[in-house]
């Protein structure tokens, strides 16, 4: 019913930038809170940042002043730019997104294929 697809993701050196972008497709009535999670070798998913449909943001501590997630209601895209990248951000990147689709009484969640974020010279 509903497809996130994922693009941007690749290798880049410590100190570099790189921005991915999800883009939502399908029956969809209402796209609420969008956000971006990873997840690192041995490690558990963490979430990276957030957005509400209004656009109020949150960020995971480790990423605030670098990271910033924004989107674009027209296009049902979310979108996160990264800079400043370090090694430690190495990981699979997952978008999420909380959606209402038709023909269904509440929204559920959706998850895009990830893709991988490489920081290493």
């Amino acid at each position: 019913q509903v497809q996130l697809v994922e693009s941007g993701g690749g290798l880049v050196q410590p100190g570099g930038s790189l921005r991915l972008s999800c883009a939502a497709s399908g029956s969809i009535v209402s796209l609420n809170a969008m956000g971006w999670y990873r997840q690192a070798p041995g490690k558990q998913r963490e979430l990276v940042a957030i957005i509400t449909k209004g656009g109020s943001t949150n960020y995971a501590d480790s990423v605030k002043g670098r990271f910033t997630i924004s989107r674009d209601n027209t296009k049902n895209t979310v979108y996160l730019q990264m800079n400043s990248l370090k090694p430690e951000d190495t990981a699979v990147y997952s978008c999420n997104a909380n959606v209402l689709v038709y023909g269904v009484s509440y929204s559920d969640d959706y998850w895009g294929q990830g893709n991988q974020v490489t920081v290493s010279s």
